[in-house]
Parts: structure tokens; C-alpha cells; sequence
């Protein structure tokens, strides 16, 4: 597009502020003889000037240096208070050059001096500092989005680190999906640890709420989880640690964490399983997917110091994965209509996946659970499959057990 067709697609908006009414004269007459189009507002003091900035948007102020409430390079910075989007084009004497570059630095897009103007000077005057300051916001937005990708990657390795697992005979894979693009992260965690007796344990949990404050408490109890289990705290104790913790470090009262405590035993070939208001897992057999049947208890943060969350212990076959995950995967729709998919939408999708590992087993399971939901539910969602291959296969379907 050519700069004329460009200034005919676009109305400038363009705020003069000069308190000697002949230099105003001229300006406004400068304006008039370009083809710039143009509406045209003047104040007289830095003061008017914060006042037009707040009541309409203005793409262009023409600012003299001298007014009755500022001088210098303080008119710049009173206008600069009172607006981020305009560009400012500082208007000097003849006789003080000099104070133009020095606006420039304090954060003018440009200056003319007066008596040097002519009416194509003036229109590209306006036209570039507009396009000049519309590039600074520009990079200053991309700048802000690095900076928050940065943290949202720190956040994301405090809330999805590496496992620990000293034996082949059990592998974790997980992913982890915002409910938007671009989003923040929220506070789904998860971790697995093996520790000397060869049992592994795992949590996965989801903080209620989304944003810096939800993913901070979740990287919290994250690393207070696997500081306790690796220090010998298990089962309820670990729960009710993990509930002081919660109720110290979040941000507002009404912040509660939902959890899965699981811990495999490869020896006795069993997984205990304590629930704080989380969804069971998902146990994978070469006879297909099915829900295991657990006990629950509330989540963290609810009542503290009055819950119990009961195990839950399940016999093991010698192959096989328990999937945990967090809401995001099935709350969600389950097509067109109004149904959302649920566990049991969610069995019936893994019986019909086949993957060459366990990796692309979860990415082709999250892929037809997006697909199906089409962006019409927006909740984080992270997922935990743990493989085992342990002892003398004995049953291939799971004995459950409350005790």
C-alpha cells in the first residue's frame, strides 16, 4: 500500500499542546496544507494536555517545550504519564537543537523546529512517529510474552520434573497441556520417585484456579511431596503434611488441591492408591482399559486436620499401566453435543488406541480427547502412565481391595 492510499485508510488523531496561540497558528495551518487526514485538538498546559489524553485515544501529540505548568524535558515526561499509545513529536525553538535530541532519549518518537517546517515534513513527521511508536509497543508486547514463556518454563520444570527410577523394570511418561494457547500455566503437577526399597511412588494433583498464584502452590507441594516421601513419610501422614503445607503457602483461603497418591510395589506386584478428591486411575491390561474402583477422600484444603483418605490396594499383573490425570482430560465434551467425555469416555478411547510406546500412546489419547472437545472446554490437563513389568504373571485382570 502506498503512504498516500495508507494516510487515506487512516484518521490521525493528533493533540497539540502550545500555549502561544501564533506558533499554534502555524501548526494548524501546516496540518491544513498537507493531505494528511487529520482531527486536530489543542491544549495550552501539560495539565490540559493529561485531561484530552484520558477522555479519547490520540495517535500523535505535537508538543511545545515550554508551557506555563513544564518545561524541558518534563513536559515530555507529564505527557508520557498520561499515555502509552501516542506517539510525541517535541517542537523546538531555533535557538535549542540540542533539546530535541534530548527529548528523543527521554522517549519522544521525534522533534521539529519551528520556522523549519514544511507541509510534507510535517505530514511524514506524523505519519512515521505513529508507525515508530506503534513498533516500540509492538517489541515491548514481545518482550513482555519472552519474559512470561521464560517463567512459564521455569514454572512448568518445578511442575513437571524429571523422574527419579533406579529400575528398569517400571517407566514413567507424562504430558502436559494449558487449557489455552498462550495460557499461563495452572496448577496440574505431578512427580514419581523410587526410593531404596524399590517402590515407586507417584502424585499427580491439581490446584484449583489458574495463573501464577495456582502454578506456584502446585510447584510448592510438588517439591515439598517428593522431599517427604524421599525423607520416609507415606500414606496419610504424607497427606496431612502435604495439607499443612497447602493451607501456609496459597494465596487465598479458597484455593483447595486435589491429589493421587500411588505407590507400586514391584516385589509384592501391588499399587496402594490414597484419593484426595482426585479421579482414580485408569489400569491398562492387555484386556483392555478399565476404572479402578478406590475409595475417596476430600480434597486438600477443604477441612484441614479433619480428613482421612482411606488406601486402596490393587493386585498388579505382570504387564501393564495405570493412567492418572488431572480433570482437564475429561471434562471436556465428547463431540458435538452437550456430553461431556468422563471416565468412562475415556476407557472406551484407549481400547481403541494403538501405540508403539507408551509416549505416543498419550499423545494419541490427548489428540482425540481435543478433537472431540474442539476448544470448547479450556482446562489445564496433565497425564501420568506408569509401565511395569514385574514378577510371575498370576491374574490379568486387577483384584481390588479396600481396607
Amino acid at each position: 500500500m502506498s503512504e498516500q492510499a495508507a494516510d487515506r485508510a487512516e484518521q490521525y488523531r493528533i493533540l497539540l499542546v502550545e500555549d502561544d496561540d501564533g506558533d499554534a497558528l502555524l501548526v494548524e495551518e501546516l496540518l491544513f496544507d498537507t493531505d494528511l487526514p487529520h482531527t486536530l485538538v489543542r491544549c495550552r498546559t501539560a495539565a490540559d494536555a493529561r485531561t484530552a489524553l484520558a477522555v479519547g485515544p490520540v495517535d500523535c501529540v505535537l508538543l511545545d517545550l515550554h508551557l506555563p505548568d513544564a518545561s524541558g524535558l518534563e513536559t515530555v515526561q507529564a505527557i508520557q504519564a498520561g499515555t502509552q499509545a501516542a506517539a510525541i513529536i517535541v517542537l523546538t525553538g531555533l535557538t535549542e537543537p540540542q533539546a530535541g535530541v534530548e527529548a528523543l532519549a527521554a522517549g519522544a518518537q521525534d522533534y521539529l523546529i519551528k520556522g523549519k517546517v514544511e507541509p510534507d515534513l510535517m505530514q511524514r513527521a506524523v505519519r512515521y512517529a505513529v508507525q515508530r511508536k506503534q513498533a516500540e509497543r509492538a517489541n515491548a508486547a514481545l518482550q513482555v510474552g519472552r519474559l512470561r514463556a521464560e517463567e512459564n518454563a521455569r514454572l512448568e520444570r518445578g511442575l513437571l520434573p524429571q523422574p527419579l527410577l533406579s529400575s528398569t523394570s517400571v517407566t514413567a511418561s507424562s504430558r502436559y497441556y494449558p487449557g489455552r494457547a498462550q495460557a499461563l500455566l495452572g496448577g496440574d503437577f505431578l512427580d514419581v520417585v523410587q526410593t531404596d526399597d524399590g517402590r515407586v511412588h507417584a502424585v499427580i494433583g491439581d490446584v484449583s484456579g489458574h495463573g501464577p498464584d495456582a502454578a506456584a502452590l502446585g510447584v510448592c507441594l510438588r517439591i515439598a511431596w517428593r522431599a517427604l516421601t524421599l525423607g520416609g513419610h507415606r500414606d496419610q501422614q504424607l497427606l496431612h503434611l502435604l495439607e499443612q503445607i497447602h493451607v501456609a503457602e496459597r494465596a487465598s483461603s479458597d484455593l483447595f488441591t486435589t491429589c493421587t497418591l500411588l505407590t507400586l510395589d514391584p516385589q509384592r506386584s501391588t499399587a496402594t492408591l490414597h484419593l484426595a478428591g482426585h479421579h482414580e486411575p485408569l489400569l491398562l491390561t492387555p484386556d483392555g482399559a478399565q476404572e479402578i474402583t478406590a475409595a475417596h477422600g476430600i480434597a486438600l484444603g477443604i477441612s484441614p486436620g479433619l480428613d482421612i483418605w482411606p488406601p486402596t490396594t490393587v493386585t498388579l499383573p505382570t504387564r501393564g499401566a495405570l493412567i492418572a490425570y488431572t480433570d482437564g482430560l475429561v471434562e471436556g465434551f465428547a463431540g458435538t453435543g452437550t456430553d461431556r467425555l468422563g471416565p468412562q469416555g475415556l476407557v472406551h478411547i484407549l481400547d481403541t488406541i494403538h501405540a508403539p510406546d507408551p509416549g505416543a500412546h498419550l499423545d494419541q489419547l490427548i489428540a482425540r480427547t481435543r478433537t472431540l472437545n474442539a476448544d470448547r472446554h479450556t482446562d489445564d490437563l496433565a497425564v501420568l502412565r506408569l509401565d511395569w513389568h514385574i514378577g510371575t504373571e498370576k491374574t490379568s485382570s486387577p483384584l481390588v481391595s479396600l481396607r
